[in-house]
């Protein structure tokens, strides 16, 4: 993995990573109090075009007016559309609320959306730049953790659907990357918990000298030290380097998805509640899911497993599925929407397993017997 490198383009900036993808690359800036640099990066890069920001109540109450100031005093036009936030939003409907917007406002296709908020904001907007007059460019500024180390970075972008999790969509790149980890400040505990289960993520993929580190330098993590953004300048690193090798997920990026199978069906079965379920607690879920199964399938030792827990539960994050508040789902239920994930082929189930800590793989063909025996195991 090639090391982040300090940017000397932006004053504030102390990282910037580059996503390689021929014409399509892009940069991801990282640091602290960025917002206000967004505007004379727009100008530089995209001198004259206009802008849609797609935000939602929740993110415009906080850094709305930031971004538009520094838009606007850099003279680009803006237009700002305020969605419903939550998951819920990630729909047709919320689709179609925002296309018509941006519509109403009359942007051509050289003109940019701007997408100013956590995952679902960022993968709605992605979404909407993808289509809208055939293909719109975009912006990220991730306002999460979540958002910041994993979707806001690969291009996937999309709504969800009653059958399951991010189901319709396209792949679209975004021309720029914001993150301002100083916006982190403002996420409530469990929402910064939540994303951290994706950085922890990619430690156990493939890096466990990144999982031991976050181990010892969490607590940095959450208080927001330089530590977070080695945190996330690392992770999106490790994304970058997975998707300039394999854009559209053909074959090992599908690694990004370690205790998504399981935890899209968790989100799934709690109807994208987020009251009950978000989705990096899904995935922290998911993840111990996939190691006890590897475990139980004879790959790896249980103690991998034990150690993934301890981690997770020391940052707050749940580890189980007893965990999930309301009525617990059955195996049924649960293999229905496992059915209906993205990485199955020809009706055969693919799971991201593994020999031991940061060993994950890609298994195609697994039994779907095998994953409902233990799913009834675990909801016994």
């Amino acid at each position: 993995m090639s090391l982040p490198h300090a940017s000397s383009s932006l004053p504030d900036a102390s990282r910037l990573v580059h996503v390689d993808l021929g014409e399509r690359s892009y940069d991801i800036h990282i640091g602290r109090n960025l917002l206000g640099n967004l505007g004379p990066l727009f100008a530089k890069m995209f001198g004259g075009a206009k802008a849609a920001i797609i935000t939602d109540k929740t993110v415009a109450g906080l850094h709305l007016d930031a971004v538009q100031k520094s838009l606007e005093a850099s003279g680009v036009e803006t237009h700002v559309i305020v969605l419903e936030a939550g998951e819920k939003t990630k729909s047709y409907e919320g689709l179609t609320k925002a296309c018509d917007a941006v519509l109403d406002t009359r942007l051509e296709r050289g003109d940019l959306v701007v997408a100013l908020g956590g995952g679902v904001i960022g993968d709605l907007a992605g979404f909407v730049a993808g289509i809208i007059r055939r293909g719109m460019r975009f912006i990220q500024v991730p306002t999460t953790l979540l958002s910041q180390v994993d979707s806001s970075v690969g291009g996937k972008t999309g709504i969800n659907s009653g059958h399951g999790k991010n189901l319709i969509g396209l792949f679209h790149q975004p021309s720029l990357v914001l993150a301002d980890s100083a916006v982190l400040d403002t996420l409530p505990r469990r929402d910064f918990a939540a994303g951290y289960a994706e950085v922890a993520k990619y430690g156990l993929i493939n890096d466990p000298g990144f999982f031991a580190w976050l181990e010892a330098n969490w607590q940095e993590v959450f208080a927001g030290g330089p530590a977070r953004e080695e945190a996330i300048a690392r992770s999106c690193q490790a994304k970058a380097d997975v998707v300039a090798a394999d854009e559209r997920e053909a074959g090992q990026r599908a690694l990004l998805n370690l205790g998504h199978t399981f935890g899209h069906a968790l989100e799934g079965m709690a109807h994208y509640d987020a009251e009950r379920l978000v989705h990096g607690e899904g995935v922290a879920i998911g993840m111990v899911l996939a190691h006890e199964f590897s475990a139980r399938l004879g790959l790896c030792d249980p103690s991998v497993t034990d150690r993934v827990i301890a981690h997770l539960e020391a940052v707050g994050l749940p580890t189980h599925i007893g965990a999930i508040a309301g009525e617990k789902p059955t195996s049924d239920l649960l293999m229905d929407f496992i059915a209906q994930d993205k990485k199955v082929s020809r009706g055969n189930l693919t799971f991201i397993l593994t020999r031991g800590l940061g060993q994950s793989f890609v298994e195609k063909g697994v039994d779907p017997s095998e994953v409902k025996s233990f799913l009834e195991e675990k909801l016994a």
